[in-house]
């Protein structure tokens, strides 16, 4: 429940008000920004919040239980900090947005109307739109161990342990061309075709710095390796741009104990008996179910 001071009741109990919005966005890496959707900027909280940005949000909706609320901000792009390139580059992906009611002419009356995290963020022609998630989303993630038969962990986070900076299992390089969504990189070392499938390519200059895209497929020849990423980055990409990629890891037993060794800490169950031994039955022409090892 909401809770005013009277002077703002004062002032929402009349017929003509002087509220409006304020939206302070903070993302992963720090970054605070705000936006209003008054006609002048308005500061508080150590904020300033842009003016004349273009930025509306719909009505949250949510109800009682678990189940998230959504709503959505949409936008044209005619902010300076909010570009095209830092959306499909996924900056704002999981920044927190705080929704505030503001009296515009005493900014001390003001009331804190919701918290979200942006979820999928659509790009039109000229504008975009954000999902804004309610913090019951966070109901929606698994929590704990899945029952699987590959690993549930991402190659180089904590619960995989792995150093991918590790010398054979990263390359830095230059980008030679682009063209067709197919990126032509001059790397500092050999590999074999299809070692960085699955991996990740992490632009260290130009418009796309520090944008991250997931490998689709990775050819190589010699020092010049051809790799398609799964998304396109927002800006153009251009020859002479520095990159770092990374190895991949198709999440096997297989791959995790041959190509990284790192077999003891798979997080997955690669012996958990699959739906022929559930549905079996004793026979004299089966091995026997005494309930032992499938795999001695």
């Amino acid at each position: 429940m909401l809770s005013l001071s009277p002077s703002m009741q004062a002032r929402l109990d009349r017929r003509a008000t002087t509220f409006c919005h304020c939206w302070r966005v903070s993302r992963d890496d720090a970054t605070v920004m705000g936006f209003t959707d008054h006609d002048r900027d308005l500061t508080f909280n150590g904020v300033t919040f842009r003016a004349n940005t273009g930025l509306s949000a719909s009505q949250i909706e949510s109800g009682v239980g678990f189940s998230p609320g959504t709503g959505e901000a949409a936008g044209a792009l005619s902010d300076d900090s909010l570009t095209e390139a830092d959306l499909l580059n996924g900056i704002y992906d999981g920044a927190s947005v705080e929704t505030w009611l503001v009296d515009w002419s005493e900014v001390t009356d003001r009331a804190l109307l919701d918290v979200a995290t942006i979820g999928e963020v659509r790009r039109g022609e000229t504008a975009f739109a954000a999902e804004l998630r309610s913090s019951a989303h966070l109901f929606d993630q698994q929590q704990g161990r899945a029952f699987q038969r590959d690993c549930s962990a991402d190659l180089g986070d904590a619960r995989c342990g792995f150093n991918l900076l590790a010398p054979g299992f990263h390359a830095t390089g230059v980008v030679a061309a682009s063209a067709g969504g197919v990126i032509d990189i001059d790397l500092s070392q050999n590999f074999e075709s299809g070692f960085f499938q699955g991996g990740a390519l992490t632009f260290a200059s130009g418009a796309n710095e520090d944008a991250r895209l997931t490998i689709k497929s990775h050819r190589q020849e010699g020092l010049r390796a051809s790799v398609m990423p799964w998304t396109r980055p927002g800006s153009p990409i251009v020859a002479g741009n520095a990159v770092l990629i990374t190895a991949g890891c198709d999440k096997s037993p297989t791959t995790c104990r041959l190509k990284f060794g790192n077999i003891v800490n798979f997080r997955g169950f690669p012996h958990m008996p699959g739906n022929d031994r559930v549905i079996a039955y004793p026979s004299a022409l089966a091995p026997a179910m005494d309930g032992g090892s499938f795999f001695r």
